[in-house]
């Protein structure tokens, strides 16, 4: 049956394709006595025997597609199955207790968990623990008969259908195959929408129902411009999506003409367009959308994509790559943003009723905790420094102390390099995300001790409007136009200006194509944004005259008092 469903258009694109649901099976089981103790071990060995087939080739999908590194994760996997002395004590548990394999496996792998979790000060051990909890669920899912699913090995074309996916789930979606995904929850700012951007893979997320409508199989048809789904289309509307793809290729091919023009207004005023990136390989979409800088590294993808913490050597090797693929285009290295819902294994950070607000992103590496992870960074980027124009970026800052003892750091470790006879960038600036709103009050101070602003407009609306910006509930408070953002915005971009200082933005909001003409008028230097819409961007700036703009400014943050009739004013002065 037809079924229609609406939900968040998070990544533009439309897609007609099999669905494959990403979503953790039911392992629950019942404690059971049994007689043949013989035919329960000869359960578990096939088990066994299965989860090893199973993770050699993820291994080996992993080692081609992610490198031989990232592979190595699952080498642990594989020890964890063919240590014979866990294998041996769940044998002996199902002879000595006559109880089925499932109950034998869980109590003594939940024993080896605890026992290696309650090592707190080796980092090793407490990993061992995630091993082991890794291959137990997958052996368990053998036991009862139920696939885990896994994103690495789609190898036909799928519609990723899933509650939410998280940041390494969407690091393995393979584009070649993966033709759109679609969730239950989340918002155009959740790092899966964030991610399908730099993908270029159609999305649709906060649908609220989708896992529970489709089954695996079901055929889809995927409209991430306009956020709708059809289960099981028609021949027609199949027709009708093909129809809306193909409209939405040829007005990419169109914004495709402007890929090596300059990024200038009707009147010709010059705004840098930059992208925002995740790694090295981001780069091939950072050149092929026109990109003039990278806006925003999110270098904590360095860390979630490493089974320990990144060494100094890798990280330099990474920000050189990135510095010199850019050749001489200005970088901004965000510093380690971990924290609210990046969480580390290998870091052991406390539970929190709200980590949004709580020990995150500065807050650790100032901390003793962080301290070491932070100067490596440091060193790194230092080092990298001499391979092109870097610009660096310290998140989640609240007060001037913050930023000093962050600054403090850097200067120290320059020092030390210096003095061991290696080369630093003397160019090199320092900047703030101001994406609390007490930074953005207080942004004049601010301006006088920073090189740079740029506005993280994801966390700075969600924590103006005291809005979860991940909670559909409240999603309404997600309001990029209210007249009380703009002005916070407006706010930074004057401090900066008096200072002669640049203010750019490597939020969402910078390619929103509503926001684009008020931030046009109010002076924004720098539009960091998903590669994707870089494009776009430039097109609609083609047609945007300063002055006009800047009257339609002014108006939105003295005129108006709510969102709607800011973008009824946009639309006035654009249309």
């Amino acid at each position: 049956m037809v079924e229609m469903l609406k939900g968040i258009a998070a990544s533009d694109g439309v897609a007609v394709a099999k669905a494959y649901l990403l979503v953790q099976p039911d392992l629950t089981f019942s404690k059971t006595t049994v007689e043949d103790t013989a035919a329960e071990a000869s359960r578990l060995d096939d088990a066994l025997a299965k989860s090893t087939e199973e993770l050699q080739q993820i291994r080996e999908k992993a080692a081609q597609s992610l490198g031989e590194a990232e592979a190595q994760v699952f080498d642990a996997h594989l020890m964890v199955l063919s240590d014979p002395e866990m294998v041996g004590q769940i044998k002996q548990n199902i002879n000595d207790n006559s109880v089925n394999a499932e109950s034998a496996l869980k109590e003594v792998t939940d024993m080896y968990i605890s026992m290696f979790e309650a090592m707190q000060d080796n980092a090793y051990m407490q990993e061992r623990a995630a091993d082991i909890r890794d291959v137990a669920k997958r052996i368990l899912a053998h036991l009862l008969g139920v696939t885990l699913p896994n994103p690495s090995m789609i190898n036909e074309e799928v519609v990723v259908v899933a509650h939410d996916l998280t940041p390494s789930d969407t690091a393995q979606l393979d584009r070649n195959f993966v033709k759109a995904f679609v969730t239950d929850i989340g918002g155009r700012t959740s790092h899966s929408a964030i991610m399908a951007r730099s993908l270029e893979i159609p999305a649709i997320v906060g649908t609220k129902e989708i896992t529970a409508k489709v089954k695996e199989g079901d055929m889809l048809a995927v409209n991430g411009i306009e956020g709708d789904v059809i289960v099981h289309p028609t021949d027609e509307q199949k027709a009708e999506f093909e129809k809306i793809g193909a409209e939405y290729a040829a007005q990419k091919a169109e914004w495709e003409k402007l890929k090596h023009a300059e990024t200038v207004t009707a009147d010709g005023k010059h705004f840098e367009l930059a992208a925002n990136i995740g790694t090295p390989k981001d780069l091939v979409g950072v050149h092929n959308n026109g990109g003039e800088a990278v806006g925003l590294y999110r270098t904590e993808f360095l860390y979630m994509d490493s089974p320990d913490f990144p060494t100094e050597d890798d990280q330099y090797e990474a920000y050189k790559a990135v510095l010199e693929g850019m050749e001489g285009k200005p970088v901004v290295v965000r510093t380690m943003d971990i924290g609210g819902d990046k969480e580390l294994p290998y870091l052991q950070l406390p539970h929190e009723m709200n980590p949004f607000l709580g020990y995150r992103a500065l807050r650790i590496s100032l901390s003793e905790q962080g301290d070491e992870m932070f100067r490596t960074q440091m060193r790194a980027l230092l080092r990298a420094s001499v391979h092109g124009n870097l610009r660096i970026m310290f998140p989640m800052v609240a007060t001037l102390k913050e930023f000093r003892g962050a600054k403090a750091i850097f200067e120290d470790e320059k020092q030390k390099l210096l003095n061991e006879g290696v080369e630093v960038s003397d160019t090199i600036q320092v900047g703030i995300m101001i994406e609390i709103p007490a930074a953005a009050v207080l942004a004049d101070k601010f301006a006088k001790e920073v090189d740079f602003f740029s506005v993280g407009t994801n966390d700075l609306i969600q924590y103006t409007m005291a809005a979860d910006r991940m909670n559909e509930r409240v999603s309404y408070l997600y309001q990029p136009y209210n007249p009380s953002i703009l002005r916070l915005i407006k706010n930074v971009i004057d401090a900066a200006h008096a200072e002669g200082k640049w203010a750019g933005m490597c939020g969402e909001m910078a390619g929103d194509q509503t926001a684009v003409p008020l931030l046009v008028g109010m002076g924004l230097d720098e539009f960091s944004m998903s590669a994707t819409s870089i494009l776009k961007t430039r097109s609609l700036m083609k047609r945007l005259d300063t002055t006009k703009m800047a009257e339609l400014a002014d108006r939105a943050l003295k005129e108006c008092d709510t969102m709607e009739e800011v973008v009824e004013l946009v639309n006035e002065y654009v249309k």
